[in-house]
């Protein structure tokens, strides 16, 4: 995101652009892994000011339209087949919370912090709920969603909202190091991962699931990258999907 002057803030435009780049991304073969960063001292301050000022003498078919932009973003991100990290390096606020949640890996400096401020408008986190609330649990969700209170980097942390917290300089240093990660997974198995998850998340464990399981797994098998990862397995070998890289860290 580089709208530095608005610390990033959503505006229609940053939505849309952010949508078609998650959709082109996602299905560009040659892309392993996406990184969601922002430019300037924030990561993402939420919500448009100017566009919420024309929002409130907008018609409410015109406000459905705004809602459905964000909630197609946060869908798109969320499905994205590729692994998605969110590289937090200051505040993020409202809707930023809901894009870091849609992410797969959320990496913090311990300077950022969060916010949930949409009760302090009189307004409610509605789009961004479902993810947030995967994220940190209703519980934690009781209080911030209500409060609208800041939320340090270590309680974001503690509550599950973020995975890792760094010093503001070794954030890029995590990021690399979590890509590398990536390149040594299949890319078609960390798909089919991703898909499992929202598939299975939340399901009672019983026979249908059960079944469900079995059956992805002996597909799975069955498909190239699963050929190709026993096989060299068993040769003691690299397989063909992990790329060989230079000692450069910039590369």
């Amino acid at each position: 995101m580089n709208r530095p002057d608005v610390r990033n803030a959503l505006s229609p435009t940053l939505i849309s652009e952010l949508t078609q780049a998650f959709h082109v991304l996602g299905e560009d073969p040659g892309i392993r892994a996406l990184v969601l960063a922002g430019h300037g001292k924030a990561f993402c301050a939420g919500a448009d000011l100017n566009r919420m000022k024309e929002s409130a003498q907008a018609p409410e078919a015109e406000n459905r339209a705004d809602a459905q932009a964000l909630a197609t973003l946060l869908h798109t991100v969320h499905t994205c087949p590729k692994p998605v990290i969110a590289r937090i390096h200051g505040p993020c606020m409202a809707g930023g919370l809901g894009l870091i949640s849609a992410c797969d890996v959320a990496v913090a400096a311990q300077q950022a912090k969060f916010a949930l401020t949409e009760t302090r408008l009189g307004l409610i986190p509605a789009m961004i709920s479902p993810y947030v609330l995967r994220a940190m649990g209703e519980r934690a969700a009781r209080r911030w969603f209500l409060t609208g209170e800041v939320i340090t980097a270590a309680e974001a942390w503690r509550i599950g909202l973020v995975h890792e917290l760094c010093e503001a300089g070794e954030i890029d240093q995590r990021v690399r190091q979590l890509l590398e990660s990536f390149m040594l997974a299949s890319p078609a198995a960390m798909a089919e991962c991703k898909r499992l998850i929202r598939d299975v998340a939340g399901q009672p464990i019983g026979a249908p699931i059960i079944e469900q399981t079995i059956s992805r797994l002996a597909a799975q098998r069955a498909t190239p990258d699963g050929r190709e990862g026993l096989a060299s397995f068993l040769e003691k070998r690299k397989p063909a999907w992990v790329i060989e890289r230079d000692d450069d860290p910039g590369a």
